[in-house]
């Protein structure tokens, strides 16, 4: 069992339950799943950038990311209609857990200027959605090798019907977000 599922079990439970006055474990928000995204627009010109980035999202995730293919054709950018054009990569269960777990309290410290991250990137449904500007603030990648800097989209999917209930659950996860 992972940390941040062991204290989401022992910890976030019971703080949501008093919080959002429910006594159904059951009906309370959680995590579903975590999809982290790279779209990386030099892979028009150059393959290897796209292996670079589908390297580095595999030693994030610990999972084989899926290489996403353009839907459209943009004859500006020498873009043609499924070529491939970035990776993505969908995490549930334990590797979720772990992922967000280092996201928590590895990744975000390491961003610089760091101050919290936007309470309002909320979808309507309880989902969060943040984005990176580079990869370098996971210590899995080895910044001195790389030579491509790529920024990410990371989208937390959970069970809350609205965008307190996302933002009650996220909070008590240990996501830091941004104070006015």
């Amino acid at each position: 069992m992972t940390r941040l599922l062991k204290q989401y079990n022992e910890q976030v439970i019971p703080n949501l339950k008093k919080e959002l006055d429910q006594s159904n474990v059951h009906a309370l928000p959680k995590v579903q799943k975590v999809i982290i995204n790279m779209g990386v627009g030099q892979a028009v010109a150059d393959r290897k950038k796209l292996d670079e980035a589908v390297e580095h999202l595999s030693l994030l995730s610990g999972q084989k990311p899926q290489i996403t293919r353009a839907k459209k054709a943009i004859a500006a950018y020498r873009l043609r209609e499924g070529m491939p054009i970035g990776c993505r990569v969908t995490l549930r269960g334990a590797r979720m857990y772990e992922f967000l777990d280092r996201l928590i309290t590895l990744a975000l410290p390491r961003v610089r200027d760091f101050r919290g991250v936007p309470p309002k990137s909320f979808d309507g449904n309880g989902n969060y959605s943040l984005g990176l500007n580079e990869q370098f603030v996971f210590p899995e990648i080895p910044a001195d090798k790389a030579t491509l800097t790529q920024g990410m989209n990371i989208t937390i999917v959970t069970s809350a019907k609205t965008d307190d209930e996302g933002r009650a659950l996220l909070r008590e996860i240990g996501i830091p977000f941004k104070t006015k």
